[in-house]
This record gives structure tokens, C-alpha cells and sequence, in this order.
């Protein structure tokens, strides 16, 4: 049975196509999942609306916290944590997480880095050990076959092409922090030319839908195989 966990961080609150001015990610996200559900009805869906109800920004209690060794942690320390373990706990149970993370001045929106910087946690989905031989950091989700899917808009285009590549802060440094927890298979697609709103735009959801059936086709494709295999 498949798990997903399926996060938004766009503060736009509609979805694109529905809503005036509504949001590309929350479109392409809301078709990924109702696609799954088609071909996989049992599938458990965890919805997360970071864009909606973001998570608290890292403090200093909250780090002073995290790395204190859960025995020694007292109860307010354990307070600090509540939010973030739950965010922790939501994604240890996925197997596929679905993020629809739009570009804001060239990076992810801060709801999306304030998500990252409560699950990338030490002891919890990252190891440390400063005595341990070679890498003193380790990743605790490795080996655990999870998928990242980040679905992006952006309001120009070639942000994947030499054009703009090198000013595209979205993907790189999404995958590099999941990457570092141990979710290393990550599929990306994105819409561009939103800040033009001619038939380029249009061309580009087009594209982008098209994108999400297949790979949600694929990824079905190899969870079959693999349980047969098994």
C-alpha cells in the first residue's frame, strides 16, 4: 500500500485553471495525487498546506533542543520539538512525498525552507557521531525506497536551460537537503512563462500535465514490478 505525503507551500490559495490567479503547484500537485488514487485506490494520502499554515521558523530553544539527547530533554524542550516531530513523523511514513514548491525570487518560498529545517533533524532523520571514523553525518532514511516529486512553477522560462540555470535556487537545493536525509530519487517538473500569460503559459501547463501522467504511469509502473518480483 502506497503512502504519500503530499505538501503545498504556494501562498496562492486556488488552484490554477479554477481559481482566478490561482497556484500552478497546487494544480500540478492535485493532479499527481487524484492520478495515483485512479490507478491505485488504496493508496493512504497525507496532505500538508505548508502555504497555508506554515511551520514555525528554526530558534535557537528549538536547536538547543534537537541536540540535547531526547533522555536529558525536559518538558518544554519536548514542547519546542511537538511541530517538528510531527512533520518528522509524517514523512518517515511516506513512501512518495509530493511537493508543489513554486520559485519566489529564485529559491523555494520560506514556508518550504522552514519545512526542510524541521524535518532535516539530527538523531531523527539525519545521524551525527563527531568520534565516528570518516563522515561524522550519516543519513537515516537511506536505503528506505522513497521518492521525492517536486512540482515547481516559476514566472520566467529556461530556468533548465543555460538561459536562466544558474539563477534556479528550486530544485538543486531541495534535492540537496533530502539528499542528506537519505531521499536521493527525485523527479522534477515544472510550468514556465507565468508572468507572461500568452499562449506559452498555456503550451507549458500542457506540457507539465502531461509530464505528471506519465511519471505517475512509470512510478505505478515499477511498484508493480517490483512487488511481482518479490
Amino acid at each position: 500500500m502506497t503512502r504519500i505525503l503530499h505538501l503545498d507551500s504556494s501562498a496562492r490559495a486556488g488552484v490554477s485553471g479554477v481559481c482566478p490567479h490561482g497556484s500552478h503547484t497546487r494544480r500540478l500537485s492535485a493532479r499527481f495525487v487524484a492520478r495515483w488514487r485512479e490507478s491505485m485506490p488504496g493508496a493512504i494520502v497525507t496532505r500538508r498546506d505548508i502555504g497555508a499554515a506554515p511551520p514555525s521558523p528554526v530558534t535557537g530553544e528549538w536547536i538547543h533542543a534537537a541536540f540535547t539527547r531526547p533522555a536529558e530533554r525536559d518538558g518544554s524542550m519536548r514542547a519546542v520539538l511537538a511541530p517538528s516531530d510531527a512533520l518528522v513523523d509524517e514523512l518517515l511514513a511516506a513512501d512518495i512525498v509530493v511537493a508543489g514548491v513554486p520559485m519566489y525570487n529564485f529559491g523555494p518560498p520560506a514556508q518550504f525552507k522552514a519545512y526542510i529545517d524541521n524535518v532535516v533533524r539530527v538523531g531523527r532523520t539525519f545521524g551525527f557521531d563527531r568520534n565516528r571514523p570518516g563522515d561524522p553525518y550519516w543519513p537515516l532514511l537511506a536505503g528506505q525506497d522513497k521518492r521525492l516529486v517536486l512540482l515547481s512553477s516559476r514566472g520566467d522560462y529556461g530556468y533548465d536551460a543555460p538561459r536562466l540555470a544558474e539563477r534556479n535556487h528550486v530544485e538543486a537545493s531541495i534535492a540537496t537537503a533530502f539528499a542528506y536525509i537519505g531521499i536521493d530519487e527525485v523527479h522534477c517538473i515544472a510550468i514556465e512563462y507565468d508572468e507572461f500569460g500568452d499562449a506559452r503559459l498555456a503550451q507549458s501547463i500542457e506540457a507539465a500535465e502531461r509530464d505528471v501522467d506519465a511519471l505517475v504511469d512509470r512510478l505505478i509502473a515499477r511498484i508493480g514490478s517490483t512487488t511481482i518480483d518479490a
